[in-house]
This record gives structure tokens, sequence and C-alpha cells, in this order.
């Protein structure tokens, strides 16, 4: 019998589902920084703050970065959940890597839309 843990999805193919939406939008915004790498001519700093400043970026940015703390949470939650076998070292594992998936995000967040 298959024991009910916790997880970010209701079920395995919602898992599925979300971890290969959240790699579709990480590799659109890829691609987005890599035509403004390659068709902005001299990268400076007032053309990086003006890239930056669009609402479009900025949103997009905060869309990848959270795609990247549900694509990262769903990956590292199976692996731990194959490899280690000891709830509680488990457990810490996991509390240590949400906050520093969060602090991720909230960083982002503060770095973007901040003063």
């Amino acid at each position: 019998m298959v024991n009910n843990v916790s997880t970010v999805g209701r079920n395995g193919v919602h898992d599925f589902l979300l971890v290969r939406g959240t790699a579709i939008i990480m590799t659109l915004y890829t691609l987005y920084l890599v035509c403004f790498f390659a068709f902005s001519g001299e990268i400076t700093y007032q053309s990086w703050v003006m890239f930056f400043g669009g609402t479009f970026t900025k949103v997009f940015t905060m869309l990848a970065l959270v795609s990247v703390l549900i694509h990262a949470w769903i990956g590292l939650w199976q692996v731990l959940t194959d490899y280690v076998k000891c709830t509680k070292l488990r457990g810490g594992l996991q509390l240590v890597i949400i906050a520093v998936l969060l602090g991720y995000v909230f960083s982002g967040l503060f770095i973007l839309w901040g003063v």
C-alpha cells in the first residue's frame, strides 16, 4: 500500500503537468533573455535597467521565478522521497529546500518590484 505523502500537486498526473508547464515557461523565459542579449547590441547598465524596468519583463521574470519554485519543489520532493528513507532527515531537508526556494522568490520579488 502506498502512503499518502504531502506534495505540491494532488496526484502524479497533476505533478507531471506542473513540471512540464513550468519547464515550458522557463524555456520561454530563457529564449526571451537570449534574444535580449543577441539583439540589443552593447549591453550597458542603462539598457539593462530599461529592459527590467518594463512591466512585461517584470511579470515574466516573476512568473519564471515561481515556475522555478514549483519545478524545483516537485523535482526535489520526488528525489528525496525516492532516496532518503529516514523520515526526519527527509523532512528537515524538505524544510531547508522550501525555505531556500521561497527566499529566492521573495528576493526576486523585492528586487524587481522594490524601490
